[in-house]
């Protein structure tokens, strides 16, 4: 069997100029990084800005699995199916970062037939986005220290600087670390700390931002730390968010490229979906929709993470409102939140099937709160059985939901075909009343307990004496009307990664509370959230290398 490399490799990509024709892009307003990638320049979103809008699709999945669900094979897969019945339909999605592909899971665009190509630039350093990002991110906290060393105007206490330094790479050994060691000439010695790029804030308002004005305004905002009376100190003051702007100018130009059936993409942006929001940026997801009929986008984790936040911060800050809402789920997930150890997924069993249905059902009802018309689709696997994929079928039809099977992995546009019809009919005979699940007006602590309660399914929300003081300073900042970001695991509903399928009359605790003043929400942790992952025992950069003739092989 080939590997997702070999098969992107073996696809005879066409020019960037021609995906850009195909999209209706002049050839004035295509910024050519070599020949299979490009930037979209600011001055064709102008021109297109009073086109109408296509239908926007997200793509969200079940909760992640060992097993693997495919969410971004099924958005690709999709577009291509919707192209081949001759819809002119674009993807969009983010930029993978470089930490997980050389971590723990490889490349990230897509697999076997519905992928994004150049897959190797895609998943190593593509167009620099991220690398300007990381840049960003590590002026201003060099300008932070810098006006520390250099007499301290704003007052500013070094046991209270919250900006942490970025690196797009996993390394526990940069977590927590003391910076300034050396003497006077070489800073205030302080406790410092890094975190992966894409939980940087500057990656969420890279996404959240419109244009060149609000990035600036945003990246002005961002809270960097804490005068010794607790008085917020922000990157406009210390005076970064000019050069901060300025190092982002290029990179916030949505990227376009293609999949391997040559169907123009955008993929631009790329935050945590917990610690931000989990989607590509409001600048290629509005651009797209003026581009094409249907715009197909995903968001991260499962639908409890990155639809709900799709939903309740992206939808909200950029007044978008999905169509549709494609829930993608597997056998082998169902079967193991029903119980079954990873070993023994391919075996049929569908009394686990049952049991692990709860999940899938869960994800469903939540989706429906929303408004938005819902499309369950199984990503095929060859050791699904027909008995299997019935029982699913009529359970989700039960739901109200619509029900097809993608086989897209095996066979790309071609295998999205059913999938693709019935997004198409129930675009056409189901309407969207899409609305968020709460109003701006409400605390923060009611909107935690609304996401908690009504899309987790928890039955208490407590709070630590740490996260309450936090609670007090947003409201006396006035920062109350913002949208929550919750960050937990990604493996269950709850807070716990060991429950799986739909646990009942659990309780959470919000550890911890987090201004991001920049980006405009603000970030509830129940637990730990590694912002820095470190590397596994056997990394994927174990795997990676260059033969003589320059070509990547061990990439996914």
């Amino acid at each position: 069997m080939k590997t997702d490399l070999q098969i992107a490799q073996e696809c005879v990509m066409e020019p960037i100029e021609k995906i850009a024709a195909k999209a209706g892009i002049p050839e004035q307003y295509v910024e050519c990084y070599g020949k299979y990638k490009a930037k979209i320049s600011e001055a064709y979103r102008k021109e297109i800005e009073n086109n109408p809008n296509g239908k926007l699709i997200l793509v969200t999945a079940v909760n992640p699995t060992p097993a693997g669900e495919g969410k971004t094979t099924v958005t690709i897969g999709l577009t291509q199916a919707l192209q081949k019945l001759g819809k002119n339909a674009l993807t969009c999605l983010r930029e993978p970062s470089l930490g997980p592909c050389m971590g723990v899971k490889g490349g990230a665009a897509g697999g076997g037939y519905a992928q994004v190509v150049p897959m190797e630039d895609i998943n190593l350093h593509f167009t620099g986005d991220f690398h300007a990002i990381t840049t960003a991110n590590n002026l201003l906290a060099s300008m932070v220290d810098n006006h520390i060393q250099q007499g301290n105007e704003l007052g500013i206490d070094p046991r209270k600087v919250v900006w942490k330094r970025s690196v797009d790479l996993n390394d526990r050994q940069l977590r927590n670390v003391i910076s300034g060691l050396g003497g006077k000439v070489n800073g205030v010695p302080r406790e410092d700390g890094f975190q992966i790029t894409v939980a940087s804030e500057i990656m969420a308002i890279f996404c959240l931002a419109e244009d060149i004005r609000q990035l600036k305004e945003m990246l002005g905002n961002i809270i960097i730390g804490y005068t010794y009376d607790d008085t917020p100190v922000t990157a406009k003051q210390i005076g970064a968010a000019g050069a901060m702007t300025a190092l982002l100018k290029d990179a916030i130009q949505p990227n376009l490229v293609q999949t391997l059936e040559h169907t123009p993409a955008l993929i631009h942006g790329g935050p945590f979906a917990n610690i931000a929001h989990g989607c590509n940026s409001v600048r290629a997801t509005k651009m797209a929709l003026k581009m094409a009929d249907y715009v197909v986008t995903e968001a991260g984790f499962g639908a409890d993470l990155g639809a709900e936040k799709f939903f309740d911060i992206k939808c909200r800050k950029a007044g978008l409102a999905p169509d549709a809402v494609v829930l993608v789920a597997t056998v082998r997930a169902l079967k193991y939140n029903g119980g079954v150890p990873k070993a023994e997924l391919s075996n049929e069993n569908l009394d686990a099937l049952q049991k692990g249905f709860v999940n899938l059902e869960k994800h469903i009802e939540n989706v429906q709160k929303y408004g938005v018309p819902v499309i369950v689709t199984l990503n095929h696997f060859v050791a699904d059985t027909e008995a299997e994929v019935a029982y699913v079928k009529e359970r989700c039809e039960q739901m109200g939901a619509t029900f097809a099977v993608a086989k897209v992995w095996a066979e790309g546009g071609e295998g999205g075909k059913a999938l693709a019809e019935k997004v198409l009919e129930t675009l056409e005979q189901k309407e969207s009343h899409f609305h968020c699940l709460y109003e701006d007006e409400l605390s923060i602590e009611e909107k935690i307990e609304k996401v908690c309660k009504e899309i987790y399914g928890a039955a208490e929300v407590h709070y630590s004496a740490a996260a309450k003081k936090t609670l007090q300073q947003v409201k006396k900042l006035g920062f109350e009307k913002m949208p929550v970001c919750i960050a937990k695991t990604q493996y269950s509903l709850s807070d716990d990664p060991k429950l799986l399928g739909r646990p009942r009359d659990f309780e959470v605790t919000v550890k911890e509370v987090r201004i991001s003043a920049g980006a405009g929400f603000i970030v509830a942790l129940l637990g730990d959230i590694m912002t820095m992952p470190g590397l596994p025992k056997e990394p994927a950069a174990l795997r990676i290398d260059v033969d003589e003739d320059g070509k990547i092989v061990g990439l996914f």
